[in-house]
């Protein structure tokens, strides 16, 4: 599963307060903007439009030239009949209502205007008045409330850094001293919660001090079972390896027995390497050594021949003989040992072949080969392929040849060869 990107908490937080204020003020600003567009504009047109019904019908009350119509604030009058051929012509098909206007002055200046419509079977009425200065108003006060927005957007920014300052600071607290346990199992870690608050970041460092304290026990543990391990387990099988070399040393031993008590010798060496193997899986180190790659290989093919058990199958060892590893045999003798066996127990009849290389191990055989599936999860912990049939096994070797692989740098695969069988390569990276 792809992992998805996530801003740092602290960085959330400020984009949180930034939005939250810069969407707060913004809807504001727009709010007080359609506020005031709306009643002025409404107050304005319906004061215009009675001015131009009452001035219409006091001059149908008083034709005479000289009668003046009183107006409540300074407009322009116009009073044209339906067909007179003095109507501006952008006015002539203007209906009864409120229109706004631009139009330049005698000065070139660029004016605004409400136009008030009123129409009557013999007259048509005129009142302009100049809204300049209302749209000079709302032009500016659009600009207060822009730098307002800015203001109290910057505002919200500041007190975004103050809060995650404050909300951060102990969770940084917390992960640095997180960072600085010591779980080794050596003694025991410091707690973290009396250095907390009882909050919630307090619960959480409660919660890492019961982790840490069950890590440390698991851990020393550990450290305590691969000492036993080392111990109890080595001592017994150097003892049984002591025991068949004095034996074997007997020239008057029959041959049966003789190769009983070599079994028994490759047995306890073998075991002897998986022991050494494991610690150093379990305790994630490398060992030092400087491996004959080829010697090697030859006491292991030498050792799965005793075990073919009559199965008409030819193990041949070729390559180079000065390939030299600098790692433990013992580790060698695992990885390569599990490989080969692998091969020699799926090999029914035919050959298998280990192919000496300056930094790498070829092994074939004539199997009756493997799947796609099959190869791609060979090395999965107790996966046997579907060519496993009645063989036995817990499915583990390869695993831990996949362990070691990645321990020391190593690349390990198997496929299918073209003709029959398999291929598994061993890269010494």
């Amino acid at each position: 599963m792809p992992m998805l990107y996530r801003r740092k908490l602290r960085s959330r937080i400020i984009v949180s307060f930034l939005l939250l204020g810069f969407g707060l003020t913004t809807m504001f600003a727009m709010a007080t903007i359609a506020l005031r567009a709306r009643l002025e504009g409404s107050l304005v047109e319906s004061w215009l439009q009675n001015e131009a019904i009452n001035f219409v019908a006091f001059k149908h009350a008083h034709p005479e030239p000289d009668a003046q119509f009183q107006f409540s604030r300074r407009i322009e009058v116009f009073a044209y009949r339906p067909d007179g051929a003095a109507i501006p012509f952008g006015w002539r098909n203007l209906q009864r209502g409120v229109y706004d206007l631009e139009e330049y002055d005698a000065s070139g200046r660029l004016r605004k205007y409400k136009l008030a419509v009123q129409r009557t079977p013999d007259m048509v009425g005129y009142l302009r008045y100049d809204y300049t200065q209302e749209a000079l108003t709302q032009q500016q006060m659009l600009i207060t409330l822009g730098a307002a927005v800015i203001l109290f957007t910057g505002l919200a920014w500041l007190i975004g850094l103050w809060s995650s300052s404050r909300v951060i600071s102990p969770l940084t607290d917390l992960a640095r001293r997180v960072g600085g346990l010591d779980l080794s199992g050596r003694e025991k870690p410091e707690p973290l919660a009396p250095h907390f608050p009882n909050d919630e970041v307090g619960e959480l460092a409660s919660a890492l001090d019961d982790y840490s304290a069950r890590m440390t026990t698991l851990v020393k543990r550990d450290r305590e079972f691969n000492s036993d391990v080392s111990h109890e387990l080595r001592t017994p099988l150097a003892v049984i390896r002591g025991a068949a070399e004095l034996l074997l040393a007997n020239s008057d031993l029959p041959e049966k027995t003789r190769q009983r008590l070599q079994r028994i010798d490759r047995a306890a060496l073998q075991c002897t390497d998986f022991t050494t193997a494991l610690l150093m899986l379990s305790r994630n180190e490398r060992g030092i050594g400087h491996t004959d790659l080829h010697k090697l290989c030859e006491a292991l093919a030498e050792a799965n021949r005793t075990q073919l058990a009559g199965k008409p199958v030819q193990i041949i060892v070729e390559g180079s003989n000065d390939a030299f590893i600098n790692a433990p045999e013992a580790v060698l003798s695992v990885a390569i040992g599990n490989l080969l066996g692998n091969a020699c127990k799926y090999t029914a009849e035919g050959e298998v072949r280990l192919v000496v290389e300056a930094d790498r191990v070829r092994i074939e055989d004539t199997g009756p080969g493997l799947s796609a599936q099959d190869a791609a999860r060979l090395f999965e912990r107790g996966y046997r392929g579907s060519s496993a049939g009645s063989t036995t096994g817990g499915g583990i070797g390869l695993s831990i040849v996949r362990r070691l692989c990645e321990l020391y740098g190593w690349d390990v695969s198997i496929a299918p060869r073209a003709e029959h069988g398999a291929v598994a390569v061993l890269v010494f990276g």
